[in-house]
């Protein structure tokens, strides 16, 4: 990836450039760099995963509530397989929980046979209409009044954190150039190459795929188009101590209605309990401030379905932004004539359909004139350390900590996280710039003293761990 005669020096040369390196982008570039092309995979922000992709409700769906006949439907369900695949052979935690859809009303009861109608015709057969004996059977914990539900076998949760960054290491060992810290400013379209002018220095492509989650807007329109607009959707977010885990064992999901999917109870991955989210539409697409009208909001919707839950401790409370598009389907399009491609308005079932939305885009640029040559040799997928409670941690492993005694050594206490998890973290193939991404590489400081105890250990091995180049990230 040299700079071509006439190129100004220091301007990156690709063939393909992948503007986003959230879970599409990242799924997206993993796929382009199995064949014999450059490719350079760019993020505004300083971590794979730092947008839209880090905070979400975690859930591998079915695709069982899609709307049929929809490109989102066929590729969640698509991806739901592929993902649940790939993170058999990564690591990457997921438990396949199941769903309970619990009516808490009339018109909602009425509402369950045509939600399994819907599934039917998205393809998913497994669900089941049950009463309110069968209800609390399920989910004892539930506060009264429940009528009936609809049971979701196939739902799962994962970890989020662990996937983008799986599929974005797994991209650098196939050698994609991952370049942190580069946010598109501008666009030039200069004869066979699309120059990307960006934060951090150019970068010039023979094409270039807008996965910019929720600034994929603002990109498209550097090229001329006007075919659909984002606004962020707020949710907020409880999260409950793990002594709150027992309560809950499966996702519990509202029936929908027109105002939304509505707030859900669901274990995560961590072995806590998560409450929310909420929905409100923004205007500012980077305000992630948590509110006291969204919380009063959690509190009353959680005093209903599971009034025991408010009983537990609060262990954080955050929020995400979701990009909420005014075209009721994914945009995923590619235009020949100016070698670029959008996967936009992937709402939070992207992170199900990743690697369908790849697979299906890569098709169409192929299509298009991009030439695809599979590579003879392809590195293993990596293996992903384990941050979920579904397996045993590095602490509890005895013959691990036996060959090296740093998985031995607990740093924080209260997510049981290790010095050799740390140490690997901050020597892996694309190791955290920050405290944020130590954390969701290791669970560290996420616990209930929230670094209290470990902050200074953590933030001190952060600080003294040696740095590499991003062109080193190969």
């Amino acid at each position: 990836m040299t700079a071509s005669l006439g190129t100004p020096p220091g301007t990156t040369v690709v063939d393909v450039a992948v503007i986003g390196a959230g879970v599409v982008g990242s799924a997206i570039a993993r796929l382009l760099s199995g064949h014999e092309l450059d490719i350079a995979l760019l993020d505004a922000r300083d971590d794979v995963g730092d947008g839209t992709s880090k905070a979400n409700t975690a859930i591998l769906h079915t695709g069982f509530d899609a709307s049929p006949g929809t490109l989102e439907s066929r590729l969640v369900a698509e991806g739901y397989h592929l993902l649940k695949d790939y993170a058999d052979r990564t690591g990457i935690p997921y438990e396949p929980t199941g769903a309970l859809l619990v009516a808490w009303d009339d018109e909602q009861l009425g509402a369950l046979p045509e939600l399994q109608r819907k599934a039917e015709r998205n393809g998913y057969h497994a669900t089941e209409i049950v009463g309110p004996g069968e209800v609390y059977a399920q989910v004892p914990a539930l506060g009264p009044g429940a009528l009936g539900g609809l049971t979701v076998p196939g739902e799962s949760i994962i970890c989020t954190w662990t996937t983008t960054l799986a599929l974005a290491t797994d991209a650098v060992r196939r050698g994609t150039r991952l370049l942190r810290g580069h946010r598109v400013e501008s666009v030039t379209v200069d004869g066979d190459h699309t120059v990307l002018h960006t934060s951090a220095g150019d970068v010039r492509a023979r094409w270039v795929v807008n996965a910019a989650g929720l600034g994929g807007d603002v990109i498209d329109g550097h090229f001329g188009h006007d075919r659909f607009h984002l606004h962020p959707r707020r949710g907020e977010l409880f999260v409950y101590d793990k002594q709150a885990r027992p309560l809950v064992d499966r996702i519990v999901l509202p029936v929908p209605s027109k105002l939304g999917k509505g707030v859900l109870i669901s274990p995560t991955i961590y072995g806590n309990v998560m409450l929310g989210p909420t929905a409100e539409d923004m205007t500012d697409r980077h305000d992630t401030a948590t509110t006291e009208s969204g919380y009063a909001f959690l509190l009353d919707k959680g005093r209903r379905i599971m009034p025991s839950l408010l009983r537990e401790e609060v262990t954080a409370t955050y929020a995400g932004l979701r990009a909420a598009s005014d075209v009721s389907d994914y945009t995923i399009e590619v235009d020949a004539v100016q070698r670029y491609a959008v996967a936009g308005g992937i709402r939070s079932t992207g992170l199900t359909s990743s690697m369908a939305v790849a697979e299906y885009l890569v098709d169409l640029l192929g299509k298009a004139g991009l030439s695809l040559h599979p590579r003879d040799e392809l590195p293993e997928p990596p293996h992903m350390p384990n941050i979920g409670e579904a397996r045993p941690r590095p602490y509890a492993d005895a013959e691990r900590i036996a060959r090296d005694p740093a998985y031995g050594t607990v740093v924080c206490f209260c997510e049981r996280v290790t010095r050799g998890e740390i140490r690997d973290a901050l020597s892996s193939i694309i190791p955290p710039h920050d405290l944020d991404g130590l954390r969701r590489r290791t669970r560290a400081m996420n616990g209930r003293c929230q670094g209290f105890y470990c902050g200074a250990t953590v933030t001190g091995m952060l600080r003294d761990a040696p740095r590499r180049g991003e062109g080193q990230q190969r």
